[in-house]
């Protein structure tokens, strides 16, 4: 079967096999350890120094194991940094995006400070710089936009000090990261990283010092930082998964050339999008195009429909659209190979030209 799922989404079979043959052991499984042990330890620890590694983050980042997926950072985010005098700044490109204001709205001052949302969200909002209004605490980013399939491809410049927040759940591990222009990076696991469970958070130490202390002590960021993500039971499972994930990332020659086979990816199906007289619609603006989630529509719902029943019987899964929009995606996060990308071509190029006018 080729996996085009979005999330929970394709582990490399590379990593499935370890999964089989390593953490699964009769005598001992990893789900079976002591969060305390040392031998859970160096599971924890090493993969904290992995993602650092890959990612190139800063030392004067921390890395923390959470849970309860983005949507929790959605309330956590404003807990800690929404206090009282503040406001924050969301930039609305998509539904995930959407979401992370509506619950901050609920907790503090909020205004929006750039939305996509007139032009259906089909393009990035054009910030090069950023001009907060007075007692902004942070500003908001969703960087890759699963529904609708757009991608932010450069942060906006701060030019007074604040601090940028990127929600990177469907892009993270993807490509570089320019951490001079992001001060906290959260993400959902279970697209490029790893399987549900696990949420990371990277985020900058001399910010945490700012942070909120009067709310409960599980959701405060100085907690799970000060304990090293071992203040309770961490998601040990998902965790020892993701260290293997990074083990195959740093196999396949790190972010940077994924980055470039991720580019490869989305370039052979909307070349053949734009070569199909509008047969297959993209969603997205060119500039402002996803590298993870292509999202488009065909003529007609009937056509979908054939469209997406067909590629089932070639083991193409996956490829409906969101439920709030409609129409199909195709999901290319990085376990996604290139052989697959290839058979779903041949399918797309055979479809158009048996149903095309």
């Amino acid at each position: 079967m080729y996996n085009f799922n979005p999330g929970p989404a394709a582990l490399p079979a590379e990593v499935k096999e370890r999964i089989r043959q390593e953490g699964l052991a009769e005598d001992l499984s990893v789900m079976e350890m002591s969060h305390r042990s040392k031998e859970y330890e160096a599971i924890h620890f090493g993969t904290k120094e992995k993602i650092r590694a890959l990612l190139r983050v800063p030392q004067d980042f921390d890395i923390l194991f959470l849970q309860g997926g983005a949507s929790l950072q959605f309330a956590m985010l404003p807990m800690n940094f929404l206090t009282p005098g503040k406001k924050a700044g969301y930039v609305l490109t998509g539904a995930w995006a959407e979401k992370a204001y509506e619950e901050a709205s609920r907790l503090g001052d909020t205004y929006v400070y750039a939305s996509g949302a007139d032009g259906q969200y089909r393009s990035i909002p054009a910030i090069h710089t950023w001009d907060p209004q007075e007692n902004t605490a942070y500003l908001h980013l969703t960087t890759n936009n699963t529904v609708y399939g757009t991608q932010w491809y450069q942060y906006p410049d701060s030019l007074h000090n604040v601090p940028v927040v990127a929600d990177m759940s469907s892009d993270i591990f993807s490509r570089p990261v320019d951490w001079s222009k992001v001060d906290i990076a959260y993400a959902g696991a279970q697209k490029n990283a790893g399987p549900a469970g696990l949420t990371i958070v990277i985020i900058k130490k001399d910010w945490l010092e700012e942070a909120e202390q009067d709310i409960p002590k599980i959701l405060s960021y100085q907690t799970h930082h000060k304990k090293n993500s071992l203040y309770h039971t961490p998601p040990t499972y998902s965790i020892y998964v993701t260290g293997l994930v990074m083990d195959w990332l740093d196999s396949q020659g790190g972010v940077e050339k994924i980055y470039r086979q991720n580019a490869k990816k989305a370039g052979r199906v909307y070349d053949l999008m734009d070569q199909s007289h509008h047969f297959y619609q993209p969603h997205a603006e060119k500039l402002s195009r996803s590298m993870m989630n292509v999202t488009f529509r065909l003529p007609s719902m009937e056509l979908e429909s054939l469209f997406l029943r067909h590629a089932a019987e070639e083991r193409l899964l996956g490829l409906k659209g969101h439920r709030s929009v409609g129409g199909c995606r195709i999901s290319l996060y990085n376990a996604v190979t290139p052989e697959a990308v290839e058979h779903l071509h041949s399918f797309m190029l055979r479809f158009l030209e048996k149903h095309s006018c």
